[in-house]
């Protein structure tokens, strides 16, 4: 229990989540002797082969965060800007981590439900506009994983030649994210464990999907490592446009929500630190940057050198088959972009189950939980209608608002000793953690500024 300090009434937070500690707790206690055996291993690489066996929620951040906006952003970059962007994604994503490092310490250290902290901690207000902008988000960012989730089977069966109704893709693809994510609160930590494992499945299919068109294409190494290094910077509207959005699909607000929760789901506590840093910096970090970087260069070498116009993945996807050939072209890069479409559908379900769960005070599991995650499926709308234009305008603005204050909230309670008590920030540590999350928050202050003023017209 953490020391109280100043009189604050930190005792009365809930910690912890039932679904494991209270069901499944043999398992949780073989896996902190596990890592105990693990951390004393003499050999980095000793360590990481073990860290690796039990990671988990980085391979959810990448699921949430590898949906049609990364997918879109990525095929418009590579079409329009060649390799010069290939520095946006891994910026974007490691500016995230920071942040997120700084959330799991804290998640870790004392075991606080993040809602109940913001709501009892820092104010009400915030916790409410935090948890409804999550829920909004996640909602209203189901329209495009349907959308074009439909769309790519339609042309998939096409090239089969199957002609079959819009409404059979939308149904199925309910189906297989609602099977997959209500598995999740089946109150065990094998089932957490299992749709861990599912989706990380999903998201090396992803990435391969998009490396064999890549290896079909070819690589032009030296444009490739002036991408990554000369941090190229478009000077017209539509380039800041680009980059920007390629930021805002990197990290969004709704996966500050989602990642301490998943944490609690699998019952970690200080003895993962260290695996909660490996899972962040592999499992988070390098199926992102491969998979937006394959689809980068893949773009790079055909619809940018051929000065093909693209509107989405699935032109992109008919634009590439001259090119690379039908199999290659079509059904290769569109199971990828599909495997997107559903990871990030699962994942919004179950943020929104969170969410609500949290809001309502009710158990991640049974009947409440169930409906609470389809709630995110309103957005199967989106396979028949498009959305209305002010809905994402609407959405993105308050998002953009909330993200560097809900960065901000985690920078002060990160230094707060009255909630982290001996673990707060001090020393030259805490010095450079300080200095990196500031770095981060300036970073998403401009970009959330600079996207709304485009958003205005102002730009």
């Amino acid at each position: 229990m953490l020391k109280q300090e100043n009189g604050d009434n930190d005792t009365h937070f809930r910690r912890g989540l039932p679904m494991v500690e209270a069901r499944d707790s043999e398992a949780l206690d073989a896996e902190i002797k596990l890592l105990d055996e693990i951390n004393s291993r003499p050999h980095f690489w000793q360590r990481w082969r073990g860290y690796l066996k039990l990671s988990g929620p980085g391979w959810l951040q990448s699921a949430v965060t590898l949906g049609a906006g990364s997918a879109g952003s990525s095929i418009f970059a590579g079409a329009v800007f060649g390799y010069k962007l290939l520095w946006v994604q891994p910026v974007a994503i490691l500016i995230g981590v920071i942040m997120f490092m700084a959330i799991g310490h804290q998640l870790l250290v004392t075991r606080a439900r993040p809602y109940d902290v913001f709501w009892k901690k820092l104010h009400p207000g915030l916790a409410l506009f935090w948890g409804l902008n999550v829920l909004l988000a996640s909602t209203v960012w189901q329209f495009p994983q349907y959308s074009l989730g439909t769309a790519v089977l339609d042309d998939v069966f096409q090239v089969m030649g199957m002609n079959l109704p819009r409404w059979i893709f939308a149904a199925a693809l309910l189906v297989v994210a609602t099977k997959i994510c209500w598995s999740y609160g089946k109150g065990s930590r094998k089932a957490v464990t299992r749709f861990e494992r599912v989706l990380k499945y999903f998201l090396i299919t992803m990435v391969i999907s998009f490396l064999l068109v890549v290896i079909r294409t070819g690589v032009n190494w030296g444009e490739m490592f002036k991408g990554f290094f000369t941090f190229y910077m478009p000077k017209d509207v539509q380039g800041i446009t680009i980059v920007l959005g390629m930021i805002g699909a990197a990290v969004g607000v709704n996966q500050t929500f989602l990642y301490p929760y998943t944490m609690l789901a699998r019952g970690w506590g200080k003895s993962h630190r260290r695996l909660k840093n490996f899972d962040l910096s592999t499992s988070m970090v390098i199926p992102f940057v491969l998979a937006t970087s394959f689809v980068v260069i893949a773009c790079a070498n055909t619809l940018h050198i051929q000065g093909i116009e693209v509107k989405g993945p699935v032109d992109a996807a008919h634009a590439l088959e001259p090119l690379v050939g039908l199999t290659f072209g079509r059904i290769i890069f569109s199971i990828g972009v599909l495997s997107m479409c559903i990871t990030t559908a699962v994942i919004e379900m179950l943020i929104c189950g969170f969410v609500l769960s949290e809001m309502f005070h009710f158990e991640y599991h049974g009947t409440a939980y169930k409906l609470s995650t389809m709630v995110a499926n309103v957005g199967i709308l989106g396979a028949f209608y498009k959305m209305p234009l002010w809905l994402p305008v609407l959405t993105s603005s308050f998002n953009l608002i909330m993200m560097p204050i809900a960065y901000i909230c985690f920078f002060i309670l990160q230094n707060s000793k009255s909630y982290l008590g001996d673990e707060v920030n001090k020393g030259l540590k805490g010095t450079i953690w300080n200095s990196l999350m500031i770095i981060s928050i300036i970073i998403v202050s401009i970009g959330a500024t600079l996207k709304i003023l485009s958003m205005l017209g102002v730009l």
